[in-house]
């Protein structure tokens, strides 16, 4: 690796998302930082580089696969031709890193506090705390479903930012810590007339991810709340099916 390759690579990793370098040798660079705990070792070849990704949470990698399956040599290797490449290759890595489980609660708690101590005294009190835990929260939620999903409903592919909300399948209340209530698994991004049915329990997802709708909507009313024939979600994983059976179940309870 040549200086100015060395160079180039770095100004990548600073401009999206990997801004600190911990090591650069003779032919790859170690990129990592302060706020996430990815790391990408980047090693030059004749005619590309390979990334390779150290990844704080193990579903990174395979969220990347999604994107990048093209670039992919081996399990946690990709292999891009271009500058612009790699850029959008670490920019989405960066980004997942923040909104995938468990940075997103490391950042959540540091954002409480941050909230907190900026209360008067007059105010401080333990249910207004309460208040903006559940405040800070759901904003970082909707980030992190935000960035998971691509700014996109996770079923119709609608693209308008504010039309999209934060649908959590356990509920806030009912989450048994915080991992739960800030994990991206535990739901997904809706536009509202879905939301509002999917948060209500009026409609629900099979293991498929195919869009299940109860009994207490009449035909007549599905076209109308925008339910047709054959939606389902635009991908699903093994982490989601743990909180997706709970909200089944109580989809069940009322269909």
């Amino acid at each position: 690796m040549n200086p100015l390759q060395c160079a180039l690579i770095e100004k990548a990793g600073h401009d999206n998302g990997f801004e600190h370098v911990l090591s650069s040798a003779s032919d790859s660079v170690i990129l990592a930082s302060a706020r996430h705990r990815s790391q990408a070792v980047v090693t030059a070849l004749g005619d590309g580089v390979d990334v390779c990704f150290q990844p704080a949470t193990s579903v990174l990698v395979m969220e990347l696969l999604r994107s990048f399956q093209s670039w992919a040599k081996a399990d946690d290797v990709f292999f891009v031709l271009t500058l612009a490449d790699l850029a959008a290759l670490l920019r989405r890595a960066a980004s997942l890193s923040q909104a995938l489980p468990n940075q997103a609660v490391c950042d959540y708690h540091a954002a409480v506090a941050q909230a907190v101590k900026a209360l008067s005294d007059e105010c401080r009190s333990t249910e207004v705390e309460s208040l903006v835990r559940q405040r800070v929260g759901q904003e970082r939620y909707r980030d992190a479903l935000l960035t998971y999903w691509g700014g996109a409903c996770a079923v119709t592919g609608v693209t308008v930012t504010e039309a999209l909300r934060a649908s959590h399948a356990k509920p806030w209340a009912e989450c048994a810590d915080d991992v739960e209530r800030l994990d991206s698994f535990n739901g997904f991004l809706l536009v509202a007339n879905l939301d509002a049915l999917f948060d209500r329990f009026l409609i629900s997802f099979d293991d498929a991810g195919h869009l299940l709708t109860s009994t207490r909507l009449s035909q007549s009313d599905l076209p109308g709340l925008g339910i047709h024939s054959g939606m389902t979600l635009r991908w699903l994983t093994s982490e989601h099916r743990h909180y997706l059976q709970w909200h089944r179940e109580r989809f069940l309870l009322g269909a």
